[in-house]
């Protein structure tokens, strides 16, 4: 992923936006801000004929340096896009780039009702190890958000 495709990657965040059940945001935030809260590397596409069909981001969970190879999953398909298998090539890919740069665990944050997600998530080798419960308000409505995590397969090797 380049700048240059961040108007597709704005489009695709903010379709998931709209669902309500993708994220806790209520808005896509410009290039800049994006860019500074998601690591450098990792930042995958997906696309045909040129056109972005879903993106794949990580984002640090902490700056203290123990916890340098745990990172959170950002991962959105576009409307036409979903249901065709996508995320899962999409996801597999981000976890060989996780893997290659020194990443030991992913985790994600998943609406309840996020159940694609939460399906592509377990799919991909994610186990639900907690809930965080009325973490917090979208438009004056108290949500959860079930955590994920994957441990990669060479911790300990």
């Amino acid at each position: 992923m380049k700048k240059k495709h961040w108007g597709a990657v704005q489009n695709i965040y903010e379709e998931g936006i709209r669902t309500g059940t993708a994220t806790f945001e209520i808005e896509a935030p410009d290039y800049e801000l994006w860019n500074q809260n998601h690591l450098k590397h990792c930042r995958l596409l997906i696309e045909k004929d040129n056109i972005v069909l879903g993106w794949a981001a990580l984002s640090a969970v902490s700056g203290r340096c123990v916890y340098g190879g745990v990172a959170e999953v950002s991962i959105y398909m576009s409307q036409k896009s979903r249901r065709q298998g996508l995320g899962q090539v999409l996801m597999k890919a981000l976890i060989a780039c996780s893997e290659k740069n020194g990443f030991w665990t992913l985790q994600s944050g998943i609406f309840p009702s996020n159940e694609a997600s939460i399906k592509l998530h377990e799919r991909m080798g994610f186990r639900h190890v907690g809930t965080r419960e009325k973490i917090a308000q979208l438009h004056g409505v108290w949500y959860n958000n079930l955590i994920y995590e994957r441990r990669s397969k060479k911790v300990g090797q």
